[in-house]
């Protein structure tokens, strides 16, 4: 076991290096304007900073400077500047290393240095060539902008090139094309087309065996292929993709990636908000062209069927470069004051006036259409829900707007969506609405019926109601007394005889109070005569006297301190008994624990929207005066009640309005009235199917110490105890509720 140990704490300290990276951290970052339009970065780093890997984008122009193994901490990650020749810079870190972006204006040069725990990014320095050399003594060596560089410089290296091309499918049905560079240092413009993405490698080589054409449209994502060619200095690659997609492009050190993923429903829907023309794009510019040659020419663009108004004349002059057609249709009608509708495939243009007055005429045509329209009588059977409450739903909502046309309903009949002339009644014992109508109306309100008359869920709500009582009493008093003797029958004086007695006993019932005490004493004769003026004493010839006396000690009125527990569940009693005199002391107590713990369950099942009531209980009855005197029997409800209102929402979750009490009888008023003892909670909560819902919970506790003692005497210390009874009295009491709804599934129904 010690030999698995130590290789497990020697396996551990092996990693201990490789994380040690995670300690150096970038805590500050500075900006400084210099000269010109130089400024510099500086980053303050937690210990020695690693060699930086620079460089630069042109198009956009970008700087990036990446420290490998170094963690930000700092407070946020992207920093407007207000240089000139910089917009804004940005601080990221993956785990792995932390990366510097600088978005420029222009591509200009920079230099990085190095000083104790400060790097220093210097952007668009003249002298390169002295900053070169001073980066160099400092250990990074820095990347200069292509243009400083010398022809012989240009040709003593190797030409940029792409190494590779690969393809991969994601898991949400994305399609990644990665493309391995031989230096970071690339410039790259990127072109979209409708159906197309072009990538453009400026300066860059394209081996003879990447010069190919991939057909990836069996991995069933947007993209179909990838075309790579050499075109004289650039390296173009072509990717075709269908659909509606959306593509990020970046460069991660030595890779160029783009990942193209299709556009939900949704996320078209969003697009096509932000953006509302999603025609394909045309190119159109033309000088003092007639509009009717512009509408001929989109129309057979998107192979539409055109028909122009003849009111539809003039000239326009217009340049559009890469717009979509719809858009530039809606531009150059607004332009000339006319207007479009679409029916299929055919467009009909016209000036704006001219379609609004057709369409009114239409309309009115319409309208004496469903005047002269004969009238139909259909019998709509309801389903599910109550057809007078449906027919009540289409009167409330036409009440007013009758009123204020002057129409009036009649008996059952409405004309909710329905023409002037149309009315419905509703028979109440075959659930159906008696429609008369035109056939267009009717269909309508069938229509409307089959969206509206559908099952409602169910949902079953279960409660459970926790009450735990614990209590604790703890009580300790002490009763003692004291008694002596009474004078015997013919006695002048008290007087002591005898033996004295020491008794026990478990309870005071041992010394019964007045039943005395019965001693019995022997003399003789010798006593007799020796006996200070004791007369009396009957004698015996043989001169021995036997004689017995009663003792009467009056117990019951004998108690000194009475601060005994009530109905103890112990007690302990003690007794002095001599011929005269009598101490009797009684110590009780009591100590109890209890707890107890009462669930209720309450289940009840409803439907979306529909209150629902459950209880369980008892009604008390009891008697109430009247104003004339009489009395009357009233009832009082202390019952487990679970009333609910749900509410389904579209995603599969409940609103509900909850009322939980449980009540139980608690004490009477002096008039004979109950009172009741509530617990209840009333809420509005949200809950998902099938989850539990603490709703509240009550926490009580209530501790009482009392103390009952002779004043004076019971605060002595030690010896108080016997003038003292003392009370602890501890209860605790806990409420939780819980609330567990559950969506019937519908085929359960059906079962």
């Amino acid at each position: 076991m010690m030999s698995r140990i130590k290789r497990n704490m020697y396996f551990v300290l092996a990693l201990l290096p490789c994380f040690s990276w995670a300690a150096n951290q970038i805590t500050d970052i500075e900006f400084m304007s210099l000269q010109g339009e130089e400024f510099e970065i500086r980053l303050q780093f937690s210990d020695e900073p690693p060699q930086a890997n620079a460089y630069e984008i042109s198009n956009p122009a970008r700087l990036i400077v990446d420290f490998p193994n170094v963690e930000s901490n700092l407070a946020q990650k992207k920093y407007a500047l207000g240089f000139d020749n910089a917009s804004d810079a940005v601080v990221v870190s993956d785990g792995s290393r932390t990366r510097l972006i600088v978005n420029l204006t222009d591509s200009v040069p920079f230099e990085i240095d190095s000083n104790s725990k400060i790097v220093s990014v210097r952007v668009g320095q003249s002298d390169v060539g002295q900053s070169q050399a001073d980066s160099v003594n400092s250990g990074i060596l820095p990347k200069q902008h292509k243009s400083d560089r010398s022809v012989a410089e240009e040709t003593s290296e190797a030409r940029l090139g792409i190494t590779d091309i690969d393809f991969r499918r994601g898991a949400d049905g994305s399609g990644t094309i990665i493309i391995d560079l031989s230096q970071p240092s690339v410039n790259v413009d990127i072109d979209r087309s409708i159906h197309a993405i072009r990538l453009s490698f400026y300066q860059t080589e394209l081996p003879e065996r990447l010069d190919r054409r991939l057909d990836v449209i069996d991995f069933a994502t947007p993209v179909q292929t990838i075309d790579s060619k050499q075109d004289g200095s650039t390296a173009s690659i072509t990717i075709d993709a269908l659909g509606q997609y959306d593509y990020l492009a970046y460069q991660a050190d030595g890779q160029y990636i783009v990942n193209i993923k299709p556009l939900t429903d949704t996320e078209v829907e969003e697009q096509t908000k932000k953006f509302a023309f999603s025609g394909d794009r045309l190119n159109l510019n033309f000088q003092n062209i007639e509009v009717r040659s512009v509408l001929q020419i989109i129309a057979e663009f998107t192979s539409l069927n055109l028909v122009a108004s003849d009111t539809v004349t003039g000239s326009i002059t217009l340049r559009l470069d890469n717009v979509p057609w719809d858009q530039a249709l809606e531009i150059i009608l607004k332009a000339k004051g006319l207007d479009k509708r679409q029916e299929g495939n055919v467009l009909m243009v016209a000036p704006a006036a001219e379609i609004a007055e057709q369409e009114r005429l239409q309309v009115e045509a319409n309208k004496q259409l469903q005047e002269l329209a004969p009238l139909e009588t259909a019998f709509v059977r309801i389903k599910y829900a109550d057809a007078a409450e449906i027919f009540e739903l289409f009167t409330a909502s036409r009440t007013d707007e009758g009123q204020s046309s002057g129409g009036a309903r009649d008996g059952n009949a409405t004309t909710s969506i329905l023409s002037e002339r149309g009315n419905a009644i509703v028979d109440e014992r075959t659930n159906t609405i008696i429609l008369t109508d035109t056939e267009d109306k009717i269909n309508a309100f069938k229509r409307l019926i089959n969206e509206i008359d559908v099952p409602i869920k169910q949902v079953l709500i279960e409660a459970r109601i926790v009450i735990a009582n614990t209590d604790f009493k703890k009580e300790l008093g002490v009763t003692w007394g004291l008694a002596g003797i009474d004078k015997l029958a013919g006695d002048t004086e008290s007087r002591a005889f005898g033996d004295r007695t020491l008794g026990f006993s478990g309870r005071r019932s041992g010394f019964t109070p007045g039943a005395g005490v019965k001693e019995s004493f022997t003399y003789s004769a010798d006593e007799i005569e020796t006996d200070d003026g004791i007369d009396g004493l009957p004698g015996t010839p043989d001169d021995v006297t036997t004689y017995t006396r009663n003792y009467d000690f009056g117990l019951g009125d004998s108690l000194a301190v009475d601060l005994g527990v009530a109905n103890p569940t112990g007690s302990f009693s003690l007794g002095y008994l001599t011929d005269n005199f009598l101490i009797d002391l009684e110590l009780s107590a009591l100590e109890s624990d209890g707890f107890g713990e009462i669930v209720s369950q309450p289940k009840v099942l409803t439907g979306d929207k529909q209150q629902a009531v459950i209880k369980s209980g008892t009604e008390i009855a009891y008697q109430k005066a009247t104003s004339s005197g009489a009395t009357s029997i009233e009832f009082k409800e202390a019952v487990l009640q679970l009333e609910v209102t749900p509410q389904i929402t579209p995603d599969n979750r409940i609103i509900m309005d909850l009322l939980v009490s449980q009540d139980s009888v608690g004490a009477f008023t002096p008039t004979g009235e109950p009172s009741i003892d509530i617990t209840q909670i009333e809420t509005q909560a949200l809950v998902g199917n099938g989850q539990t819902l603490v709703l509240g919970g009550i926490f009580q506790t209530e501790e009482v110490n009392g103390t009952d003692k002779v004043p004076v005497l019971g605060d002595i210390p030690f010896l108080g105890k016997l003038f003292r009874n003392d009370l602890r009295n501890v209860e605790k009491r806990e409420i939780l509720i819980f609330i567990t709804p559950k969506i019937i599934d519908d085929n359960l129904l059906d079962r």
